[in-house]
């Protein structure tokens, strides 16, 4: 299955390397050279394989294999990155989900609807979802705040601190 792993958001340098925001839970994994990533471009999907990765300001900067020069990559900039993945070789630990199921979930808030989560930012200490309704809300995955999440219904309960919906 082909699973969404990031954005190329950016160039790095003038050797080819991109930065690229994970979309993935197992960027580590996913980055590691060797890998293959499919870059759906025009009408064709490109394939790529990963030659370098580092982390960088929460950014993972990638190189790829006979790419040696920024105008190589460039017409890449803004476009998702995706990977043929087998999701079931990758086990989760308790309290553990993959993106997937997490991004489409509906967010209660004391019963009351505050939107759907369309994007999930890594951020070190914990991931940080995008809840858009009729606002956008940023929303800590930490255990004072995600209470219950039921991904077979697509619902997610949580409890705002103060100040987090304002």
């Amino acid at each position: 299955m082909n699973v969404n792993v990031g954005k190329i958001v950016n160039m790095h340098g003038v050797k080819g390397e991109v930065k690229i925001l994970s979309a993935s839970d197992f960027a580590e994994v996913r980055f590691q050279p060797g890998k293959t990533l499919l870059i759906p471009f025009k009408d064709e999907t490109i394939e790529l394989v990963i030659k370098s990765y580092r982390v960088h300001k929460n950014f993972h900067m990638v190189a790829f294999e006979g790419i040696n020069n920024i105008n190589e990559v460039e017409q890449f900039k803004g476009l998702d990155v995706f990977q043929d993945v087998d999701t079931e070789s990758l086990p989760l630990e308790d309290n553990e989900y993959y993106y997937k199921d997490i991004i489409g979930c509906e967010v209660f808030n004391e019963g009351i609807s505050i939107g759907k989560v369309t994007e999930i930012f890594e951020t070190g200490a914990n991931d940080v979802w995008v809840v858009k309704g009729d606002k956008e809300h940023l929303i800590p995955y930490i255990e004072e705040v995600v209470k219950e999440i039921d991904i077979e219904n697509k619902i997610i309960n949580i409890e705002a601190m103060e100040g987090l919906l304002s």
